[in-house]
């Protein structure tokens, strides 16, 4: 399927969003580590939509801490967050961008996932190392 839609607005933000966790929520890797912790997905997803709003249109319509959030899962799951974990999360993002969106935003959300996610995992490893 070609990607035919740019990624412009918050209601086909809020579709990847939602697209994106529904292959997380049933990958054998990092589905049961997200079926786990996140109890309430429409508020979840809601607030990711949020964040990405914020992140690829300027929305200013996040707020919170995803280094702290990623840090207090890691700890919940006994600091067993891999980098692995992260890659296969990013392999789903891409995947989800790409069957449904193209443009330079699409591309933003690819390469801000990608920083993010070496980001976060560098916070959480430097987090088990202070305790």
């Amino acid at each position: 399927m070609e990607s035919t839609t740019l990624l412009n607005s918050r209601e086909q933000i809020a579709l990847l969003v939602n697209e994106f966790y529904a292959h997380v929520r049933n990958d054998e890797q990092i589905g049961p580590i997200f079926n786990k912790i996140i109890t309430d997905w429409p508020t979840h997803l809601n607030h990711l939509t949020d964040f990405w709003e914020t992140s690829l249109l300027r929305a200013k319509s996040y707020r919170g801490n995803p280094i702290d959030k990623h840090q207090q899962v890691d700890n919940a799951i006994n600091q067993s967050l891999e980098m692995k974990h992260f890659g296969k999360w990013l392999e789903l993002w891409f995947k989800t961008i790409d069957l449904h969106f193209h443009g330079e935003v699409a591309q933003l959300a690819k390469n801000r996932a990608r920083n993010m996610s070496s980001f976060i995992f560098l916070k959480i490893f430097e987090a088990r190392m202070d305790d």
